[in-house]
């Protein structure tokens, strides 16, 4: 008889012994679905020595059923891309910046909502600094006395009388 001994992470069988990586999920979860289905274990024992739940138990065998070993791979959760920065919000965006460079995100968020474009004053923002059109500020003036001080030294016509 086939049994999956966790502790060793070995499936063990009358002939020898094969290893399996408790890192490797897919393997895991393919051992445990046999260790729940075909070694008699039963769902709950199986799902407990592999450490889920006897939902995600059922679920894994559901999708194992339905579409094999390959759909145990464990995929990215989440949205698979921008809902609200679209192409055309983007493209909207950086046009309104370069139409009025003085204009904020604040603003520029504004008029693409007016115009129909659900986008958010961060996201604007996110569009600016992506594509480093943020405003340009000039650069300090150096303090008074000691630019002149500075230019005095380096003009050898003032300290040589030339």
């Amino acid at each position: 008889m086939l049994r999956f001994d966790t502790s060793q992470g070995r499936l063990l069988g009358p002939d020898g012994s094969l290893a399996v990586s408790l890192a490797d999920e897919v393997t895991c979860k393919l051992a445990m679905l046999l260790a729940g289905e075909c070694l008699g274990l039963g769902p709950l024992a199986a799902a407990q020595a592999f450490g889920y739940s006897k939902q995600r138990y059922f679920q894994l065998l559901g999708v194992f059923t339905a579409r094999g070993a390959a759909a145990l791979v464990n995929r990215p959760t989440g949205p698979r891309g921008n809902y609200r920065r679209t192409h055309e919000a983007v493209r909207q965006a950086v046009r309104h910046r370069f139409l009025d460079p003085e204009a904020s995100a604040a603003v520029i968020a504004q008029r693409l909502r007016q115009s129909g474009v659900p986008i958010s004053t961060r996201s604007v923002e996110r569009i600016i600094a992506q594509f480093g059109l943020q405003k340009k500020t000039p650069p300090l003036p150096a303090p008074a006395g000691a630019a002149a001080a500075g230019h005095r030294l380096a003009d050898p016509r003032q300290a040589g009388g030339l």
